[in-house]
């Protein structure tokens, strides 16, 4: 093989690992965001039910104002009865004691509707702060695992990184140069074999001149339809298949 197709060959593959790792990290934050967000989610679903038991409570003691403030006025009629002597006075005061009880029962009724969503509030409570929890010690745990990733993966990166130039310098400017520009527009798979008579790119067939220029292994030789550069083994099979 060609040496500097070998020293390409060598560049490309580190620069594979390089993109991989740096794909990886760049997934790291994203993660680590999002198992936060779960776990404010659940917090804040914690803190939504508390919320809710805080306004049926309050809203409890409104109705037992209201309910004071009901046999207060059932009181002051009873005694303003007492004291009065007019038939049809009395009969108005019995009216207002009259219906004082009956907003009084429905009151009652609608306290006891707030217990019982009071009751559910409570479960719901006991669930959600289950829940919370469940979900931050997940959360913390994945998250240090997701650190521990992120650190082993620098470190990936940086020993990766580390040589990467002394492997770029090693190969002759021209082709380094060729073989950047070809990175740049035609991704990380650029320096490819020939199998079956077709160009390992773009996966189109090669022309026998070129072919035998491969082989021949003098010059670096790319594809006429996609321009990446071609190199050929011995283990390759050149016969175009059928």
């Amino acid at each position: 093989m060609l040496d500097t197709i070998e020293k390409l060959l060598i560049l490309q593959d580190r620069d594979r690992k390089i993109r991989r790792v740096q794909g990886e990290l760049a997934h790291i934050e994203p993660e680590r965001q999002a198992l936060k967000a779960k776990a404010a989610a659940a917090s804040s679903s914690l803190e939504s039910a508390k919320t809710r038991i805080k306004e049926i409570e309050s809203g409890r003691k409104n109705l037992e104002l209201e309910i004071e403030a009901k046999k207060e006025l059932i009181s002051k009629y009873a005694n303003q009865q007492f004291q009065t002597r007019k038939n049809e006075e009395y009969r108005v005061l019995a009216h207002e004691i009259e219906l004082c009880k009956q907003a009084i029962f429905k009151i009652e009724d609608q306290e006891i509707g707030l217990m019982e969503q009071a009751e559910a509030g409570q479960k719901e409570v006991v669930r959600a702060t289950q829940n919370a929890s469940e979900a931050k010690k997940l959360v913390e745990d994945q998250i240090t695992a997701l650190n521990a990733r992120e650190q082993n993966l620098k470190k990936e990166l940086a020993e990766l990184t580390a040589n990467r130039e002394e492997l770029a310098a090693a190969v002759d400017d021209s082709a380094r140069g060729r073989y950047e520009r070809l990175v740049k527009n035609k991704g990380e798979n650029v320096v490819v074999g020939i199998q079956h008579g077709v160009c390992g790119g773009c996966h189109m067939k090669v022309p026998p001149q070129i072919l035998v220029s491969c082989q021949a292994q003098q010059e670096l030789v790319t594809c006429s339809n996609c321009g990446r550069i071609l190199y050929y083994t011995r283990d390759m099979d050149l016969a175009v298949a059928d």
